[in-house]
This record gives structure tokens, sequence and C-alpha cells, in this order.
């Protein structure tokens, strides 16, 4: 175990069974590690007792805990919980609980700042600083989780600051672990890996074998408004990221969601229904339609209610899986669109 140290959440139990060997300790001992990290959820080498002081103490050394701090925590009135954790070196990543009766959804965070600047997205206004770690990510998991105990977390998004497949190794990473029996054991399929459209990493993400959840940032249903609201489209346009979604839906059988916010009198129009439906109709898709959530630097307002329902409706007509999102979490700044890594309540 030499070199520059590891974070213990960023191996797998292979990888640790490995450690152990190295140090001649037996394959059991990296089980025995894995209880205690991902079951106990043990936030500390002190607290382990099955490991006799030196090994405690060898491993401290060698695979510390990665330092995430609850720096502010605030609860909606809905519930909606928005963590703030500082990491070593002063970065600050959110990590939002959304609890309903019948799921406890955690949306969490893959970098700190975001570099793809959606023009109507808090997240991006402060630009990009670096990825987090498979260790960093999985760590604000198990630190959001033991907050909101004994409420019980069941599903994960990767839909916090950030792009996923612009870190893509740590967030795989973080993914199985989240996802390994002897770990965290949240079900595949209770994964989601959000995207704003970058097709290297969907078409990589298609050959991984695990069946977790695909989202596609989509938010505007032509290249000219698409280019004006979110850059990455330059890059990306919207004819070869829906050839990469389609492709990813027949290699995979997996149906991909399609995030699609509404702003009033830019995405949320008649003609952009009838837009929607053309490029979603009759394939393994469907779109969730989410509210323009305030954000002060940008002059956008949200639909009314009746305005989302209708646009609602006019995409149902038309033969596509549709669902409106609720409004959750915005009094304290933990809706969508909404996070940025900030000490103060900003919307």
């Amino acid at each position: 175990m030499t070199g520059h140290p590891v974070d213990i959440y960023s191996l797998s139990l292979p990888e640790l069974t490995a450690r152990f060997a190295s140090m001649g300790e037996p394959a059991f001992r990296a089980k025995q590690l894995f209880d205690w990290l991902y079951v106990k959820r043990a936030s500390s080498y002190d607290v382990m007792s099955s490991f006799a002081r030196p090994l405690r103490d060898k491993l401290a050394a060698e695979l510390p805990f990665p330092a995430i701090v609850e720096h502010t925590r605030n609860v909606a009135a809905d519930a909606t919980a928005k963590f703030l954790f500082e990491l070593k070196d002063g970065q600050r990543i959110e990590v939002v609980f959304i609890p309903t009766a019948k799921r406890g959804t955690l949306c969490v965070s893959s970098q700190a700042g975001c570099k793809f600047g959606c023009g109507f997205c808090a997240s991006g206004i402060g630009g990009f600083v670096r990825n987090l770690t498979t260790g960093e990510i999985t760590g604000s998991v198990l630190s959001a989780m033991r907050a909101v105990h004994p409420k019980k977390v069941t599903h994960i998004v990767f839909m916090g600051t950030g792009e996923p497949f612009d870190n893509y190794d740590h967030v795989l990473g973080a993914v199985r672990l989240l996802n390994a029996k002897e770990g965290i054991n949240i079900a595949a399929r209770r994964i989601t890996i959000s995207t704003c459209g970058v097709i290297p990493g969907i078409e990589r993400f298609a050959t991984e074998g695990i069946q977790v959840e695909l989202s596609v940032s989509l938010h505007a249903t032509n290249d000219l408004l698409r280019d004006r609201i979110m850059p990455v489209n330059r890059k990306y346009p919207l004819k070869e990221l829906l050839g990469a979604c389609r492709r990813f839906a027949k290699a995979t059988g997996r149906q991909v969601t399609f995030e699609y916010i509404l702003i009033k009198d830019l995405t949320c129009t008649k003609d952009a229904a009838r837009e929607l439906v053309g490029l979603m109709k009759g394939w393994l898709s469907k779109v969730n339609l989410i509210p323009y959530n305030p954000v002060k630097e940008f002059v956008h307002r949200p639909p009314t209610m009746n305005e989302a329902r209708e646009f609602q409706a006019m995409v149902e007509r038309g033969g596509v899986v549709c669902t409106l999102r609720s409004l959750r979490g915005d009094d304290v700044s933990a809706a969508c669109g909404q996070l940025r890594n900030s000490l103060k309540n900003e919307t």
C-alpha cells in the first residue's frame, strides 16, 4: 500500500480484497470492512471493533475517509432537505433529499461547479472547478443517508451540480458501489444518470451492461433554441444526440427519459409541443416536464399550471408518454436548476 493515499470509499470489494492481501491479511477482512462501511455505515475506523488497533491505524493512514463535512442543512416546507457539504480543499457540493410517501430520492452532484453553462440553471453560473472523486461522490451519499436516518434512501439520481459524463470514470465507480449488494445495495433501476447530451458518454454507457436509467436534458425541440439555452448543442447537435439515444435504447432495451424544461413563451408553446411529439413518437422514450424554477440571474418565467398541463396534454395526445414533475424544495433553493453550491439560499 504505497503511493498517494486513496480514500476508502473509492475501492470496490475486489480492489479492497487485493489491498488486504498486499498487507498479508485474509480476504474476509475486506468483507468485514465493507460491512462496516456500507451496512453499519461507520464514519470512522475507531468504531470498527472487529479490527485490532494496529490494523485500524494502518487503514486510517493508507485509506482515509474522504473529508466531507456538513456545513449547512436547509429543510423546505415539503420536507425536502438540501445539504451543503464542504470537502478537504474547501470546495462545496450540494445533495438534496426528496421524500415522498413511497420513496426517498437523493439527488447528488458529480462535479464542483459545471462547465456547460445552460441558460436557465444556477449550477453553471460560478463556472467549473473540478471533478469529484469516486470516494467524494459515494461519501456524500453516505453522509446524506446518515443525516436523514431513519428515513430511507431508495433512489439515487445524478442530477445535482455537474455533468456526470464529463466525470465518467468516477461517476461509474460510485454507481457500482451504490449498486453493489455488499455495498449500499441500491437497485440499478433505481439509479439514474442524467446528461446534458454528451454523446461519447451515452455511447460508452450503452456498453456497461448495467440497468441504470439514462436521463437526457433535452429542454428544446430545435437546434436554434437549444444552441441558445444549452451551449453543449453546438458540439452535439440535436439530430446526433437523438440518434445516440435511439441506439442506446436499441442496444440496452432501456427506455430513455428526456427532461424538458417549461419556460413561458420560450419552450412552453404549442409549436414546441408539436415539435416534441415529432422527436419522441415511435420509439422507447418518455418525457418528464419540469416547470422552470426561478434563478435571479435569468429573466425567464415559469408557465402557469394551466399552461403546463395544456402542454402535457398536447404531448400525450400525440402518443408520447409524458409526466409533469411536481415542484419540490423551491423555498430553500433545492429545486431543479437552483443548485449553486452556495452558503446562502439564493433564488
